[in-house]
């Protein structure tokens, strides 16, 4: 295989959306005006091409019934029934699972949910909740108990020991303005820290925008690797200087178990306004740059955005799914406001890269607080970090 050593590198994206995305999609170089070199083979083990469901595009995801389950009336009468039965036990409510929240009809459509998560497109949306008919207390407790049957551990997000994160607009200060839990600015596609999974309810939404967008790491993958395999080379090296949520040098991807895992930040690796990188740290070498540089462009040519309703829970493959989100403005009444947790399956769940391990037995594993603030605290209780995500 041949490519270029000017900078024009990739196919024409535009080309890529109506398909499938494989090596017949990608177009052939036609300039003659350019040094050919033989492009460097894929780093060792990496296969040249993912045969997966994963490697989707917008276009094979036409039928909104291939990813969102719509729960009907029966469905919520059986989650008010499994809320009901849970509150007699006397339990507290982060104890919730499948066995105290039983759901006979409705859990085994959500435990076929998980298997798509985690085994085949990567993601999902239940819907049909409508927050308002429920407490705050109620409405996190079929957050836990429908989540449980997708992934039934539950971790930390912040060395705070916060399960939940509320993601809402806050400008009452230049770090909370410029966080991403609290800024209303867009955000480059990116992975979280830890979690297979992450989730997401839907509690409110903004005036304008803050759509859910994701886009496939196996397709960003195939395109590369028909294309430009020196950035697969680029992105399976250790030397990324990642700074959050500690330094560490280590691939941004990575292949195993006949999986491939990617996992990022542009924050962690470029620091943003609210987190400047220390200038004690490695900076990105140019080739770095192009490999995010390629990976944000091809997910943008494939991405797909849903829009969010409120009562929606989100989940995502987040080994496999990347996500960004739109700039949003709210209104005076409609304030977005979004609760995330981070899962892990111990049925479903993936074999977690041994350079990543670290952040997933913190977040998993180790003991410790856990605080399940049920709304956004002040910020004496639910201090903002100091990494982004």
């Amino acid at each position: 295989m041949l490519h270029r050593t000017s900078s024009q590198h990739f196919p024409t994206m535009s080309a890529l959306v109506s398909g499938p995305i494989s090596r017949a999609a990608v177009a052939p170089i036609t300039d003659v005006n350019v040094n050919l070199v033989a492009a460097p083979a894929l780093p060792s083990g990496f296969p040249s091409h993912l045969d997966s469901e994963l490697a989707w595009t917008p276009a094979s995801l036409a039928v909104a019934a291939d990813f969102i389950l719509c729960l009907n009336e029966d469905d919520i009468t059986e989650v008010n029934v499994a809320v009901a039965h849970f509150k007699t036990l006397d339990q507290d409510g982060d104890l919730v699972e499948p066995t105290n929240f039983p759901l006979p009809t409705l859990g085994p459509k959500l435990e076929k949910l998980s298997r798509e998560v985690h085994n085949g497109k990567g993601f999902s949306v239940i819907r049909g909740l409508k927050p308002a008919s429920y407490p705050v207390e109620d409405l996190s407790l079929i957050y836990l108990g429908l989540s449980s049957y997708i992934a039934e551990q539950r971790g930390r997000q912040d060395k705070r020991g916060n399960m939940l994160v509320h993601i809402v607009a806050d400008n009452s200060t230049k770090l909370a303005a410029e966080h991403h839990r609290h800024s209303n600015k867009s955000i480059t596609f990116h992975h979280e820290e830890a979690g297979d999974v992450i989730s997401w309810l839907t509690r409110s939404t903004a005036a304008t925008g803050g759509k859910c967008i994701i886009s496939s790491a196996y397709t960003v993958y195939n395109v590369l690797a028909a294309t430009r395999p020196d950035i697969i080379r680029t992105l399976a090296r250790s030397d990324w200087p990642f700074a959050l949520p500690r330094f560490q040098c280590r691939p941004v991807i990575f292949y195993q178990d006949n999986r491939l895992i990617m996992n990022f930040g542009r924050a962690a690796l470029l620091g943003n306004e609210a987190h400047p990188r220390s200038q004690n740290l490695p900076s990105l070498t140019s080739s770095q740059m192009e490999a995010l540089d390629a990976i944000e462009s091809i997910a943008r040519a494939t991405e797909m955005e849903i829009q969010t309703q409120a009562g929606d829970i989100h989940f995502i493959n987040n080994l496999a799914i990347l996500h960004r989100r739109e700039g949003f403005a709210d209104g005076p009444t409609e304030k977005r406001h979004l609760v995330r947790m981070r899962l892990r399956s111990s049925r479903e769940g993936w074999t977690i890269p041994t350079a990543l391990e670290h952040e997933w037995e913190r977040a998993f594993k180790e003991q410790g607080i856990k605080n399940w603030h049920l709304d956004p605290m002040p910020d004496f209780y639910f201090p903002l970090r100091s990494q982004p995500n």
